[in-house]
């Protein structure tokens, strides 16, 4: 077996302290613990739903098939979504639209329903009316 030479061992980590101080630091880094995604965000707007699809929505008191019938006729105003239906439940909003074949206007209604609602964008679905 070779004798370790120290002299050569530790010239070679003096060239490269400025390396081993960055791989150091990661490592370190590494192990800090983290708060969880769901810790950090909060989503104020899921009180904004309603409980049940009966209810009334908390922010605005309006019986949901009230509300239902006023975001549908606020997204037909919208540039080329034309005709609009709406279902509103707690867990998600159906949006069936003439125009939801425009890739544009689907991203509009999905932007509008989630900033009126508070829901998010992955619980609202738009689709092709007939």
């Amino acid at each position: 077996m070779k004798d370790l030479d120290l002299a050569a061992i530790g010239a070679a980590l003096k060239k490269n302290k400025y390396v081993l101080l960055v791989l150091c630091l990661g490592l370190a880094l590494l192990l800090l613990p983290r708060r969880a995604a769901s810790e950090t965000l909060t989503a104020p707007a899921a009180t904004a739903a309603p409980a049940s699809p009966g209810s009334a929505l908390a922010a605005s008191g309006i019986p949901l098939g009230e509300e239902c019938r006023r975001i549908a006729a606020l997204l037909s105003a919208v540039q080329g979504v034309g005709r609009a239906e709406v279902l509103l439940s707690s867990g998600g909003c159906v949006v069936v639209c003439d125009g939801a074949e425009q890739a544009q206007v689907r991203l509009h209604v999905t932007d509008a329903v989630a900033a009126y609602t508070g829901l998010r964008s992955d619980k609202i679905y738009v689709l092709k009316m007939q």
